[in-house]
């Protein structure tokens, strides 16, 4: 039978809803989530039970594995509901349960049990439903009631402003469900049941880590390793993730360095103020050897952990790490592949947003590391790019390479060695992704950029490059200092859209303006100097004939505006407000503070508005260029006749 595809299901749990695609064939039940990240797949012969229920505006699919585990599906029409029924009957031999939603706001009821799912019921419908792998602690509160604490877990935690964390039962003597005595009252009886079934906080760590260097969120923190959750503890901060979080590991040795980087890929990430963290960057001395024993029972080691789990582990330490995460989440991690740098190295040094780091060409995905740790898979990829290097002319001895996604975004990792460009170039090929070169003209064949890198040549070979620096230098001195008069943007300190230099030093004004100054003011001084010159004119006072400046053309189209400077406009006022007087130079200082704090996804709306500026000035440049050389021509007509 055909599979059943449905789209806009959403996953709920306790930390929101995600939504995603939803996949029901013979073999089982797939989701993935909207844009990528977490997927659920639960096997056809890991179903303990299927049911539905109605719920405002939609239906519920509930989904319970052997290995209790509970899913909630949202969003099936009533047509999706017979569909599926009759599929699920026909090929898991499974009639779904059919519930109730009470809705009638009744807060006495009963509790019903079923795997480590406790469902709240009104009469014979359900008013609420909880899982009891979420449950961190329960205490009794006086001789009826009964606290049940839940998980701070701050991945599930980390899309929502409003979680569950606590909810208390009264339990009175006269009920019949959890019969009780004199010694040991009904409530008691109600806490001893949640106790032997609940994911409490009591338990040992099966291993601790102490004093492991992360880099984001940074700080240095001990990691202890739970049966279902590791903890962050550090000074200031601590996080608690479950390992159902945890969507994949990586253990990356640093080219030509004694450290190796851990890597921990969260879905959703944890949450650090107002700033999201994906990954969970940590280092540790690669040749460190250390010895561990694991907190475990023999019999647990020998049941759910047999041949996944050692009782005692010696060796380096990301290996013991890494094996250790590996066998209690179930996560699969990624170590480098066949790619080698020209130093022997599995990464090459670049840059991102003007942070100098290293990029791992891995099997199935590109990783820069450490800060902004971004992963980019081969998947994402629409093309990349390879990008002469120009810092106030050409520069060869590094090159940039451009990644663009099938999402229009775009990464320009900058600073990379010449050296490092075959290695690259024949990687990138066998993975069979697109190059494209949008510099190389009409009839270069593997010229451009390529030719470049290849020939050693440092004169330009780009003809692109020659018309945009042609068209720049047709611009007026006076526009650039009104630029200066009008904005104090004084250089974005992560600009990331080709108005800056590629060593990090800004070349959109910031520094070449001031030796323009500078020029200016010393031909000033020679010129009130006694000892004059003559000219090459003649004159014999030495004074120079200056050539008029060309007027600003205005149907020139306006340069756009960097990611920094949207920035700066909208928070400049905000700045002088908290702060009425604050001098003019202070005021940039604090937006660029302000702007390096932001977090990637803080900054993408202004990155986005940019990008937008910049294709906008690119059509205006080629209508202004083609309304210029219209107006040459029919000058030249005129003048011919």
């Amino acid at each position: 039978m055909a599979d059943h595809l449905f789209n806009n299901i959403s996953l709920s749990g306790r930390g929101g809803t995600n939504q995603g695609q939803m996949k029901v064939n013979a073999g089982g039940i797939l989701w993935k989530k909207q844009g990528g990240g977490r997927a659920v797949e639960v096997d056809k012969s890991n179903i303990a039970g299927i049911s539905w229920m109605k719920v405002p505006r939609t239906n519920q699919l509930g989904v319970r594995s052997k290995d209790g585990l509970y899913y909630k599906f949202i969003g099936f029409r009533d047509q999706d509901v017979a569909n599926l029924t009759s599929f699920f009957r026909s090929n898991y031999g499974m009639t779904p349960e059919e519930k109730q939603l009470s809705v009638n706001g009744h807060n006495w009821g009963e509790v019903d049990f079923n795997g480590n799912m406790l469902t709240f019921l009104v009469g014979s419908k359900q008013a609420f439903e909880l899982s009891l792998a979420d449950v961190a602690q329960t205490q009794m509160q006086g001789k009826n009631d009964v606290l049940l604490e839940f998980h701070v877990d701050d991945t599930t935690g980390a899309n929502e402003k409003d979680s569950l964390m606590e909810i208390s039962f009264h339990i009175p003597n006269s009920n019949t469900q959890f019969v009780g005595d004199e010694n040991r009252p009904s409530a008691q009886v109600f806490h001893d049941k949640i106790m032997s079934m609940a994911d409490v906080d009591a338990e040992e760590a099966v291993v601790t880590f102490d004093g492991i260097a992360i880099l984001t969120p940074r700080g240095r923190y001990s990691v202890e390793l739970h049966l279902s959750f590791l903890r962050l503890q550090g000074q200031a901060n601590d996080f608690k993730i479950q390992f159902s979080s945890i969507v994949r590991l990586f253990c990356l040795p640093k080219s030509n360095q004694p450290h190796t980087f851990v890597v921990i890929t969260l879905d959703p990430p944890i949450r650090k103020g107002q700033t999201l963290y994906p990954h969970i960057v940590m280092q540790f001395e690669t040749d460190y050897v250390i010895e561990s024993t694991l907190s475990m029972s023999d019999e647990l080691l020998n049941t759910k952990f047999k041949d996944k789990l050692e009782p005692t582990y010696k060796g380096l330490i990301h290996d013991v790490f890494t094996n250790i995460l590996r066998a209690l989440s179930g996560a699969k991690v990624t170590r480098p592949g066949k790619f080698r740098s020209c130093q022997d190295g599995y990464a090459v040094k670049s840059s991102l947003k003007a942070e100098d780091g290293i990029l791992y060409p891995l099997e199935k995905s590109f990783f820069f590391l450490p800060k902004p740790p971004t992963l980019i898979l081969h998947e994402e990829i629409d093309y990349v790019e390879f990008q002469r290097h120009v810092v106030a002319g050409s520069n060869m001895h590094y090159f940039d390479l451009l990644v663009r996604l099938r999402t229009e975004q775009e990464h320009l990792f900058r600073n990379i060695q010449r050296s490092e460009y075959y290695s690259l170039n024949d990687f990138i090929s066998g993975k069979g992704l697109k190059v494209m070169n949008l510099s190389e003209g009409p009839g270069q064949g593997e010229g451009g950029v390529r030719a470049a890198l290849e020939s050693g040549d440092d004169e330009p070979v780009d003809p692109h490059l020659n018309r945009i620096r042609n068209f720049a230098e047709d611009e007026s001195d006076e526009e650039d200092e009104d630029f200066v008069a009008e904005k104090d943007d004084e250089g974005s300190p992560t600009d990331d859209s080709g108005e800056d230099d590629e060593d990090g030093s800004d070349s959109g004004g910031e520094k070449e303006r001031p030796a323009k100054r500078e020029k200016k003011e010393s031909s000033s001084s020679k010129g009130s100097s006694s000892s004059k010159k003559p000219s090459k004119d003649g004159d014999d006072d030495g004074s120079k004939k200056k050539k008029p400046k060309r007027k600003k053309d205005p149907n020139a189209p306006k340069k756009p505006n960097t990611a920094f400077i949207l920035f700066s406009n909208a928070e400049r006022e905000n700045i002088k407000k908290e702060k009425p007087g604050i001098i003019f130079t202070e005021v940039g200082k604090l937006l660029g503070e302000k702007w390096r704090n932001l977090s990637a996804e803080e900054k993408q709306p202004y990155e986005e508005k940019a990008e937008a500026d910049k294709q906008r000035y690119k059509d205006e440049v080629s209508d202004y260029k083609i309304q210029q050389s219209a107006n040459v021509e029919s000058g030249n007509d005129s003048g011919s006749n």
